[in-house]
């Protein structure tokens, strides 16, 4: 993640639309969905309504979709004919499922636009049309289509082949010699469906799978711990489905899996304040701050806040503005007013 001095200095240099930082950020919009060079020519965001990306990758897999006026992906100051050609029909048709035989029927060589795209992007082309793909059906999540809407629209006619696809994006076989991976798993829940990532010791990551941005989370696992991330199951995963199910009934508002934290020492510390609000409770994140002795470093407090990968074990949810108003929640707003009540009402 991008600490919040470094975006600051991004976002300084998108209001001046600074030739220089072209390639070397990418600016998301909230509001519109879409990803842009430091020089795009739109109307410039509100700081709060950007997220910002060092490459072009992050931002494709946080679901945002290329700005049309700045063409982020094509390279500052030059233009590859086949990658703009490969783009602009991607953009066309988002939810077709691109294979590698429909390069002979765009006319183009099939190694020469995987090496074109791997060398920009890092990944190729069918992965790129893949995580475009993902990032359209999370948009139809977002904007309150159910899951079999989302599947439906971005191109997927089963459960199982979007389950499956997005699993492709959590990696494929285990880098570690001793063949150890993080197993990933689906959990539905009231509030929508969850991934769930643990070995036998320890819970990973608890996300809702429309979070923004859950995918660069997944990717900072992996490089983080030199695992694959594969589809299964383990005892801790059944045990916090259990916790789960007991906390979405009302049951048991507290968890006691095993969780294993990825993080700075300061980010750890607000983890562990976050955990000391009782349910049913709020706090601002200049009580947060008060607690862990650094009181001037809200901003840093609200930043390692927005950081869990944790939800409702790491409760970020309670913590809202000074004055008294929600403020921001990765899962949503709506998911946050409803977990609140839930908490209250119990």
């Amino acid at each position: 993640m991008i600490d919040y001095r470094k975006q600051r200095i991004y976002y300084k240099a998108l209001l001046e639309k600074n030739p220089e930082y072209d390639g070397v950020f990418y600016v998301g919009v909230k509001t519109t969905g879409v990803f842009c060079h430091a020089t795009c020519p739109a109307k410039k965001p509100k700081f709060e309504n950007c997220e910002f990306f060092e490459t072009a990758k992050e931002a494709l897999l946080a679901s945002f979709r290329p700005c049309k006026r700045c063409n982020p992906l094509h390279p500052p100051h030059q233009t590859s004919p086949v990658i703009e050609k490969l783009i602009k029909i991607v953009e066309e048709n988002p939810a077709k499922r691109w294979k590698d035989q429909d390069f002979r029927k765009m006319g183009i060589d099939e190694s020469t636009a995987r090496r074109q795209f791997k060398k920009r992007f890092g990944m190729t082309f069918v992965e790129y049309s893949r995580n475009r793909r993902m990032g359209l059906a999370m948009q139809h999540i977002k904007s309150g289509h159910t899951i079999i809407d989302a599947q439906l629209e971005s191109g997927y006619e089963s459960a199982s082949g979007f389950r499956d696809a997005f699993s492709k994006i959590l990696g494929n076989t285990p880098t570690r010699s001793d063949g150890k991976a993080l197993m990933a798993a689906w959990h539905d829940t009231l509030l929508g469906p969850m991934l769930i990532i643990a070995d036998e010791n320890y819970l990973y990551l608890l996300e809702f799978v429309e979070r923004r941005g859950l995918e660069n989370e997944i990717a900072r696992l992996r490089k983080r711990y030199k695992m694959g991330i594969i589809p299964g199951e383990t005892k801790i995963t059944h045990q916090i489905k259990t916790e789960l199910a007991n906390y979405f009934s009302g049951k048991n508002l507290t968890f006691k899996t095993p969780t294993y934290l990825l993080g700075s020492k300061f980010q750890k510390n607000v983890w562990q304040a976050l955990q000391a609000i009782p349910p049913g409770q709020t706090r601002s994140y200049l009580d947060i701050a008060k607690a862990i002795k650094h009181p001037k470093a809200y901003r840093a407090v609200a930043n390692a806040n927005g950081a869990n990968q944790l939800a409702l074990i790491i409760p970020c949810h309670r913590v809202i503005n000074n004055n008294g108003e929600l403020g921001g929640y990765g899962g949503g707003i709506s998911r946050k007013a409803w977990l609140l009540q839930h908490e209250k009402s119990k």
